[in-house]
């Protein structure tokens, strides 16, 4: 195979935010296809927040990329050779594949997609891991019941726009937390949300009140600090809050800034809990069927923000720290 593979090696850990000088771009030859492995054509990866804790050394639910090593990003692709049984030439997988144009190994943890089915890249949003995170957060750790009051956070990103249309499927009330006019009127007007509360241009402690009278029942939370805090102090007696992501921190240079209003959780016997989408793989299936129903029935909308260009990767993974993304952030590789 006389191809060559650009790829993203991850080159130091960045201190603070990434930026391009984190990664070394190389320009390798293909290597040749051993016992048990495929040959990939990567088609679209997905960039996710979770990509800032894998360059840490530190410990965490998932080994830290190494440095000099493709940085690790999930994606959907076409399998062009194999040597493995379970995969064929022509079968589109989804898999980690890494920042590059070919993925060349062992399928560990791959399985196959349907593009006929639905576009690659919702493989990537709500009928891949964002969509599972969404639903196993929402309706496994927060456990909502019809007619109580659902908060958002990160409301218009891609695990947030897909748990707060679960929650309205299930009955609740859903409001929304969001940056900027554009995103609160898509949470309302195209994805059914009951209100949005636009963090940049109001005061989230104000909007909560007027939006949650009777407080917050179940709080998704995918920012963490400030916003955490406002939640805190308007949550309901029995209200649980799931932990699936802190973005307001992921690139601190100094201390995560904790929860100021836990005592919040005493008064009010609340519990919050962390949640990692891999614990679920096991239920992957019930909520795939589960996902394809809804998206099928039009209860459930998904939103692709697709970025073109293997070679725009650190500047695109940027967006998701700026709020630059608008849904589920993917970049197309050719």
């Amino acid at each position: 195979m006389d191809k060559t593979n650009r790829q993203f090696l991850l080159a130091k850990r960045p201190v603070g935010a990434p930026n391009r000088e984190t990664f070394e771009f190389a320009e390798k030859p293909l290597g040749e296809l051993g016992p048990n492995q495929i040959l990939v054509k990567n088609e679209y990866l997905s960039l996710d927040p979770a990509m800032r804790g894998w360059m840490n050394d530190a410990k965490s639910y998932i080994p830290p990329v190494g440095i000099g090593e493709v940085m690790r990003a999930l994606g959907v692709g076409k399998v062009i050779a194999s040597q493995h049984p379970g995969f064929a030439e022509g079968d589109y997988v989804n898999g980690a594949l890494g920042v590059q144009d070919y993925f060349l190994g062992e399928p560990k943890g791959f399985y196959k997609v349907d593009p006929n089915q639905a576009p690659l890249p919702r493989y990537l949003s709500a009928l891949g891991m964002t969509g599972m995170t969404a639903y196993f957060g929402l309706l496994s750790v927060g456990e909502p019941k019809a007619g109580e009051t659902v908060v958002i956070s990160g409301a218009a990103g891609a695990v947030g726009s897909v748990a707060g249309q679960i929650a309205k499927i299930k009955g609740c009330r859903v409001v929304g937390i969001a940056g900027g006019a554009d995103k609160c009127r898509f949470l309302t007007e195209e994805l059914g949300f009951d209100a949005a509360i636009d963090y940049k241009s109001e005061d989230v402690a104000a909007g909560l009140k007027r939006e949650c009278p009777k407080g917050v029942d179940v709080y998704f939370d995918n920012v963490g600090g400030d916003i955490l805090d406002a939640v805190l102090t308007r949550i309901a007696v029995g209200a649980r809050i799931v932990i699936c992501g802190a973005i307001s921190q992921y690139n601190n240079k100094e201390a995560v800034k904790g929860p100021a209003n836990y005592l919040s959780l005493l008064v009010n016997r609340a519990r919050m809990q962390g949640m990692v989408v891999m614990d679920y793989v096991s239920r992957y299936p019930e909520a795939m069927k589960d996902m394809a129903g809804w998206m099928q029935s039009g209860e459930l909308k998904s939103k692709e923000d697709i970025v073109e260009g293997l070679e725009t990767f650190p500047e695109t993974l940027m967006k998701l720290f700026t709020g630059g993304n608008f849904g589920k952030l993917v970049l197309k590789v050719s």
